[in-house]
């Protein structure tokens, strides 16, 4: 029954979708399932942080157009849907105390009003499942947390003639379940840290393990582990993609395929509503969904 099932992940920033549960998405494609990104911004005030690329001027002044193309890439690697939402990239602020974020960006945006532009998403694609980040936004950056607030009230939104008329905003639609990533959660990278230096080499989580408590992060409770380790492959060839954003010879790929698959072959999510009874842990998004397709 998979074509009937339909996926739809909910991200900030072109970029976010092949770091944040892409081995996941390209597995669901594999079997068939119908995957759709919504991408909320068009990272238009997203640094360079790929030293090879930085001062080009030409990704400099074209970055919006640079990135849209490198999105265009990550899709065809990963074999989804893509669809933009439309709004501006907040940036990241930084300072003490920080600035004022810049005027018409996304995460200044009414959350009821920007909501109904995902409503719209979500009535014309009727995924069972929707994934987006926690409360937290995964790490504090405006726009994920404009994300998760967006999401939430669209999940419920989308099933409400009254606040989001079928005029405007489409037939009603009800998700049945909606999830949090938790992929960068600390059971996963303490595991790979202890299994780097077990092998004599290096670990990239030395120093994240260390500012893990800089982010005031509580343990998550991880639901729903899917396994997916043939697709970290694709995963991470989606993530290249994104040049002006990833350093392939950066942390992300210091550690070896062959450890990854062996100590830690899931991604992790956190089942946040849903309107179907499930079994917990699960290793599936559609568990309680999949059989009545």
């Amino acid at each position: 029954m998979t074509d009937q099932l339909r996926l739809m992940a909910v991200h900030a920033h072109p970029d976010d979708e092949s770091s944040k549960g892409a081995a996941t998405m390209a597995k669901y494609v594999s079997e068939g399932v119908d995957v759709l990104v919504v991408t909320c911004t068009g990272g238009e005030r997203g640094s360079i942080l790929n030293p090879k690329l930085q001062g080009d001027e030409y990704i400099e002044e074209h970055i919006h157009e640079v990135r849209k193309k490198e999105m265009d890439e990550a899709r065809e690697i990963l074999g989804v849907k893509q669809e933009w939402l439309g709004f501006v990239d907040s940036g990241l602020p930084e300072g003490d105390p920080l600035p004022p974020l810049p005027e018409g960006c996304f995460a200044l945006e009414d959350v009821d009003k920007a909501a109904g532009e995902l409503v719209r998403k979500i009535r014309a694609f009727r995924p069972q499942v929707i994934t987006t980040y926690d409360e937290n936004g995964g790490y504090p950056h405006p726009d994920h947390i404009m994300t998760h607030k967006i999401s939430m009230v669209a999940f419920d939104g989308a099933a409400d003639a009254e606040k989001y008329p079928e005029a405007e905003f489409g037939p009603v639609f009800q998700a049945r379940k909606l999830y949090y990533n938790q992929g960068f959660n600390r059971p996963r990278t303490e595991a790979l840290h202890h299994a780097m230096l077990d092998r004599g080499l290096e670990s990239p989580y030395g120093d994240w393990l260390k500012r893990w408590s800089e982010f005031e992060r509580t343990e998550r409770t991880l639901t729903t582990h899917i396994p997916c380790a043939d697709f970290f492959e694709i995963r991470d060839k989606a993530l290249i993609a994104h040049a002006t954003q990833i350093d392939p010879e950066g942390g992300w790929f210091k550690v070896p395929m062959d450890l990854q698959k062996a100590v830690w072959p899931t991604e992790e999510y956190e089942l946040a509503k849903s309107l179907v009874d499930t079994s917990l842990p699960e290793d599936d998004l559609f568990a309680g969904i999949r059989d009545n397709a």
